[in-house]
């Protein structure tokens, strides 16, 4: 399932995330800060949707109250919802 994720109060605008059996097999950040969204893309593929929304969400960057791995736990969250 490719799911498209509109984000709020990061730098990035979009998360394009692939989802198949609760398994991460792409994700795909729209802006942002490219070496960041890479790396978090990178450790995350292939990662089961539950372990990733425990060790990322809340992360926190700049006093936003958010951040792009928080953002990227709300779209698995959406996910999840819809399956």
């Amino acid at each position: 399932m490719i799911y498209t994720y509109k984000t709020n109060k990061t730098c990035s605008r979009q998360i394009i995330v692939n989802v198949e059996k609760d398994i991460i097999k792409e994700v795909k950040f729209i802006g942002g800060c490219s070496g960041n969204t890479q790396g978090i893309s990178s450790l995350v593929k292939g990662m089961k949707v539950e372990d990733v929304i425990n060790k990322c969400q809340g992360i926190n960057c700049a006093d936003r109250g958010t951040s792009c791995p928080d953002q990227l736990c709300k779209a698995l969250k959406e996910i999840i919802q819809i399956q």
